[in-house]
């Protein structure tokens, strides 16, 4: 948990870069991958994850822009959905600094039903991040596409690592 505005700071940047590297690996066609027929596409599960950003924020009490732009209309460019991204969440991580005070990540408020300290609810949106970001790789693995490798290398990196037969 974090005890300094300063350590989730880091957390949010590390995790905020793993991100961005996932996004810049996207191709204009990869986001039109589905889960399944009906279900959500590549684009539309990680614009979900970069415009919800400031929303999640704003419902916890921060000022901060959202997107300007229909949140539901997902844009044809993954470089245009990368930039947004790099932008959302560079100025996500001003507005925590500004906002809050150390003090401020021991209070508590009710999230989603339950009462959390305001630290639990900032690891809440990098949790919500990473569980999409891995929905995101898995997704770029179908429509063909090596994903970065976020906590370890992608299975054609491995052979760099001398490991021939990767685990599974």
């Amino acid at each position: 948990m974090y005890v300094t505005i300063s350590d989730f700071i880091k957390e949010w940047n590390k995790e905020a870069l793993l991100t961005q590297k996932v996004l810049d690996g996207l191709t204009d066609d990869s986001l039109k991958q589905q889960v399944y027929p009906e279900g959500r596409t590549l684009g539309r599960i990680v614009w979900h994850f970069t415009t919800n950003i400031p929303d999640y924020l704003a419902h916890f009490g921060f000022k901060i822009d959202g997107i300007e732009e229909n949140a539901e209309s997902v844009p044809t460019s993954a470089k245009e959905i990368a930039e947004t991204f790099k932008n959302i969440s560079f100025n996500a991580a001003r507005v925590i600094e500004k906002q809050w005070t150390d003090e401020s990540l021991k209070q508590i408020q009710e999230a989603f039903g339950r009462q959390e300290t305001n630290a639990a609810i900032l690891m809440g949106l990098i949790k919500h991040i990473v569980h999409h970001r891995g929905q995101a790789t898995v997704l770029m693995r179908q429509a063909g596409i090596k994903p970065f490798g976020v906590y370890g290398p992608p299975k054609e990196d491995w052979i760099h690592l001398g490991v021939q037969n990767p685990p599974l």
